[in-house]
């Protein structure tokens, strides 16, 4: 069997209990998102499955929305990612 040699580990424990491997994260690909693959790409930069720079890099995103989607995880949890809920959770 041949790994392809990457940076950085291939799986963690989230604080959950449970684990995440590079495996569950939304295709390089991806111009849909919906919240819960919004919701895996922040999870892998806040357990250190992906850097930050290789999430703007793998998915093309700007580094303003990246860590405006950390910031409403956390803050208000994976409901604030939601297109729909923006303007609910948004500071006035």
């Amino acid at each position: 069997m041949f790994l392809k040699k990457i940076e950085g580990p291939r799986a963690v424990k989230l604080p959950d209990g449970s684990m995440m491997t590079r495996a569950d994260l939304p295709p390089a690909k991806t111009r849909r998102w919906v919240a819960s693959r919004k919701a895996s790409v922040v999870r892998a930069v806040q357990s250190g499955l992906l850097s930050p720079d290789q999430a703007v890099d793998r998915y093309e995103l700007s580094e303003e929305e990246l860590v405006e989607w950390i910031k409403a995880a956390t803050e208000h949890g994976e409901d604030a990612l939601k297109v729909t809920r923006v303007q609910k959770y948004r500071q006035p």
